[in-house]
């Protein structure tokens, strides 16, 4: 008995976080309210509060388990790609399929949760940033790598390179959520795969 109520229990916590990030991504993590979510799954607040003691808790395991989703869909394909260019074209080609496709209903939710917690210090603000300079580090040491290799112009700050592809993925997401845009990922994937300095004539991953 006491093994299967703890596999409940894992199933229960799994399935508020699953629903946590489908609708922090449209409404915020501070649209994560015990209310709502007892209410989407048939639970007590008391029960859902149970699983993580806090509102914030709760906000910062969401945002554990969008970072894994990411990584998922965008790093683990990628990384079989020889590192360097090849990797950094394949993270473009896996980072707008993942938008292009609505992983999350609302789109990123880490783009999200960064544009709501900018300003706002606290726990939250600092795991999102903590996020941000890992997977900013990631893409330049693969940008250093292009360069090293003579896949990038000499001269080309790998810092620059990372930030260029960050700041596209996060226009693709405003164009497609905000302006409706259909295109926005085919537009992300051209502009990612001018700043890698490589040919844009057919895309090989669909968004």
């Amino acid at each position: 008995m006491p093994r299967r109520s703890a596999a409940e229990a894992l199933q229960t916590r799994s399935a508020i976080l699953e629903r946590s990030v489908a609708l922090a991504s449209i409404e915020g993590l501070d649209g994560l309210t015990l209310g709502r979510l007892a209410g989407d799954l048939q639970m007590s607040k008391a029960g859902v509060l149970g699983h993580f003691g806090s509102k914030e808790e709760l906000q910062l395991a969401a945002l554990r388990r969008a970072v894994a989703i990411f990584t998922r869909e965008v790093w683990e394909p990628a990384s079989a790609a020889a590192p360097g260019r090849a990797r950094l074209l394949a993270i473009a080609d896996h980072w707008m399929s993942y938008l292009g496709r609505d992983v999350f209903p609302g789109g990123c939710f880490i783009t999200a949760a960064s544009c709501e917690f900018d300003d706002r210090p606290g726990r939250v603000r600092d795991a999102l940033a903590a996020r941000h300079r890992q997977w900013l580090g990631v893409l330049a040491d693969e940008a250093r790598i292009a360069v090293r290799d003579g896949d990038l112009p000499r001269g080309t700050d790998p810092g620059d390179v990372a930030f260029a592809l960050n700041a596209i993925a996060m226009g693709v997401n405003q164009n497609r959520h905000l302006l409706a845009d259909p295109d926005a990922a085919a537009r992300g994937w051209r502009a990612m795969r001018t700043v890698l300095h490589a040919p844009r004539a057919r895309r090989r991953t669909a968004p």
